[in-house]
């Protein structure tokens, strides 16, 4: 039987992940494209301001890595994470195609599920 501090601990870690997801939500999928089923978040939107949209948005992507970090990730799944938050930021710092590759990526998105599906495993292997 887990003991209390384990469940505080688990409880807490949820909420942090659910945080992330409602981040990555807005910063990749927040919204719809009118007209059309593309979604759109903030990164889309502020890549409109080349360099300045993408290194702003990209400093917030680097929290979730941050929050990785904290869970515990190992290297090569952070450096996964860092690779997405920086090629967003290359390619997106690019005018025009920048936008349109910040609304097809989708890297906060790519960032929570790799996190997510890493905490799965691990809790997985505990129950074994």
């Amino acid at each position: 039987m887990p003991s209390m501090s384990s469940s505080r601990s688990s409880d807490a870690d949820r909420e942090r992940l659910e945080r992330l997801r409602r981040l990555a939500s807005w910063l990749d999928s927040r919204w719809r494209i009118p007209g059309t089923r593309i979604p759109i978040g903030l990164d889309g939107i502020a890549s409109l301001v080349p360099v300045v949209g993408d290194t702003a948005t990209a400093a917030v992507s680097a929290y979730i890595v941050y929050e990785a970090v904290r869970f515990g990730l190992p290297r090569s799944l952070l450096a996964r994470m860092v690779a997405n938050v920086g090629l967003d930021w290359l390619v997106g710092s690019v005018p025009v195609l920048g936008t349109v590759f910040d609304v097809a990526f989708k890297a906060n998105r790519r960032n929570v599920d790799l996190l997510h599906r890493h905490l799965e495993e691990r809790v997985g292997r505990r129950d074994l």
